[in-house]
């Protein structure tokens, strides 16, 4: 273990309203008031914040009022209207005080203590409420001489974030409070050269519309493939998605071993997909199965080793839908050694089973040699006679979620689904040579997206150095 020392005084602890005093405290301490001209006015000086409400998951509807949650916000600011969950419409009226406005900054006040999401609300056409742990800034009324979108741009910068992560509390993942939020500092800048920088900023702006219009999400190649090879009326499929009502026998409910009569297990966009996967292939997960599907087990805290080298696979891990060992825990030898059936190698698939938001995403291991153990709430699928690439493409397209959506028992955090579940779901029962074809058409597409992004940063670094340079620039302020 590689131990990290640093001294101070206790005047430096103080500094803290929380009294930190660990490194990484003292090591943003020391960046941050290095800066000293970026520390001359406070945010709320200029804004003030309004916190969200805990709207349920359980009152999600498939259309009405459209609520702002962390995950409807990108890294890189882009407010994503279209992954937004949907209220009962009359919840605009019932929740007045959490309507977002044009020009309100959204930012995330949970993260995972390397970046906290903000986001600038533009043409805003809709309602949207802000769910909690989203703060909301809105300028004040007697400040009319602050430009929102400046601010919004700051918040891009280390020099801010920096003032973010000092402040974050918590373990796994990191909280900030209203109050941190209203304390961050920046420099003073009048309208006039926050106006100048923004007319310099919007050119390329317009250069990175044109690179995200020209980009496809890789769920939409996924899709797009998959309806094209399996010849699958996806537009229909849409519309039957957002039907309201759906006409059923009490035989239908008697089939199902479950005795399950909710709207989602039996609405015709389900039947649709099932059926149709169904009339393609005979086949099931299961027929391509090597064992059985394994599910994980939980540990106790006595069980992590940071300084260990065998990662714990959580749910978290793969929230992005690829394994992400950084954002993995680290376990003794001894209980590696002891769960040795929970253990992962290249090619296996590991999907979340349990949370409202976490159901479904799935992972595939790449690295070889890999030391891991999969966590409790996640599921082990070792194939065989499959093209692992593109079984992970299938689990992760609309047809393989909507039968998980469509199958998964419980509600909000408590949902589930389960190894019995998973493997009766139809696969496409594709020749191994179409099956390779397949997955590498997908793979070229997803890499072509990868370079478009990489302009994408690109333009965006140069918009973070025209702001840096414009701070650095004191006979400009």
């Amino acid at each position: 273990m590689v131990k990290k020392w640093s001294k101070t005084k206790f005047s430096e602890i103080g500094k803290s309203h929380y009294l930190s005093s660990h490194y990484n405290y003292f090591i943003l301490r020391k960046i941050i008031d290095s800066d000293t001209h970026f520390l001359e006015e406070r945010i709320s000086d200029y804004f003030y914040i309004i916190s969200g409400f805990a709207f349920s998951s359980k009152d999600y509807t498939e259309q009405g009022v459209s609520v702002c949650r962390i995950g409807d916000i990108s890294k890189e600011g882009k407010i994503l209207h279209n992954k937004m969950k949907q209220l009962p419409k009359k919840y605009s009226q019932k929740h007045t005080d959490y309507l977002i406005k044009e020009n309100d900054i959204l930012i995330g006040m949970t993260g995972d203590g390397k970046y906290f999401k903000t986001g600038l609300i533009e043409n805003l056409e809709n309602n949207i409420l802000l769910n909690q742990r989203v703060g909301l800034l809105r300028l004040k009324n007697k400040a009319a001489k602050f430009n929102p979108k400046f601010l919004a741009y700051l918040f891009k910068l280390d020099k801010v974030q920096n003032q973010i992560k000092i402040v974050a509390m918590g373990k796994t993942q990191k909280n900030i409070s209203p109050f941190d939020i209203l304390n961050i500092k920046f420099p003073k800048i009048s309208i006039k050269n926050q106006n100048k920088i923004i007319n310099a900023i919007i050119p390329i702006e317009g250069e990175i519309k044109l690179l995200e219009n020209s980009k496809k999400e890789t769920n939409e190649i996924i899709n797009n493939i998959f309806a094209q090879e399996l010849n699958f009326e996806s537009q229909k499929f849409n519309r039957l998605k957002k039907q309201q009502k759906f006409k059923s026998s009490l035989q239908k409910f008697s089939n199902n071993i479950d005795c399950r009569y909710s709207f989602k297990f039996h609405n015709t966009a389900g039947k649709y997909v099932y059926d149709f996967l169904c009339s393609t292939s005979n086949k099931r997960i299961k027929n391509f199965i090597l064992e059985p599907i394994v599910l994980g087990k939980g540990v106790s805290p006595k069980d992590y080793d940071q300084s260990g080298e065998y990662y714990y696979i959580a749910m978290s891990s793969i929230k992005t839908l690829a394994f992400e060992p950084k954002n993995c825990k680290k376990l003794k030898i001894e209980y590696w050694s002891n769960n040795l059936n929970k253990s992962v190698q290249v090619n296996d698939i590991i999907l979340a089973r349990s949370g409202e938001g976490t159901i479904g995403k799935v992972a595939l291991i790449e690295q070889e040699g890999i030391k891991a153990i999969f966590s409790d709430f996640t599921q082990r699928i070792r194939l065989i006679n499959y093209n692992q690439k593109l079984a992970y493409y299938y689990f992760r397209s609309d047809l393989f979620q909507y039968m998980v959506y469509t199958n998964k028992k419980g509600l909000g955090n408590n949902t589930n689904i389960f190894p019995s579940q998973i493997q009766e779901f139809p696969i496409p029962d594709w020749t191994k040579a179409k099956q390779n074809k397949i997955a590498k058409k997908i793979n070229a597409m997803i890499n072509n997206q990868n370079e478009i992004d990489y302009k994408i940063k690109i333009k965006q670094n140069e918009i973070n150095n025209l702001i840096e340079n414009a701070i650095n620039k004191k006979e400009e302020r």
